[in-house]
């Protein structure tokens, strides 16, 4: 059974950094695009980056573009998301997801992660 698994939350206050991952086990890794996906407290769960199965096609949010960075590492199966000047608006639950679509659009991924917290605030 396909299992995703995030780590890597925490507090931070803003202008900080995280690095979140992903672990993937129990599928084809390089046959997946990764997601990474947020949902704050009161609010819809919202689109964050992708990255594609080889790792040459990637996209962000615009609320998080030239501050977040996607990678992967189709060795280790594991999914990074770099996270720097954090904002307080950044805070919530961070979902990874896999897909055979690499795509923004969360209906297209068939496996979620358990979600890790991340909270911004000083």
């Amino acid at each position: 059974q396909p299992q995703l698994v995030e780590s890597g939350g925490g507090s931070v206050q803003p202008g900080g950094s995280l690095t979140l991952s992903c672990a993937a086990h129990g599928l084809i890794f390089t046959d997946y695009a990764i997601g990474w996906f947020r949902q704050a407290p009161g609010k819809q769960r919202e689109p964050v980056s992708f990255i594609s199965m080889s790792g040459r096609s990637i996209n962000y949010a615009d609320s998080v573009k030239g501050r977040f960075t996607i990678s992967r590492d189709n060795v280790k199966t594991t999914v990074f998301l770099q996270m720097n000047n954090l904002k307080s608006e950044d805070t919530g639950v961070y979902y990874c997801a896999a897909g055979t679509i690499a795509t923004m659009y969360a209906q297209e991924y068939d496996y979620w992660g358990q979600g890790t917290q991340v909270t911004v605030s000083s």
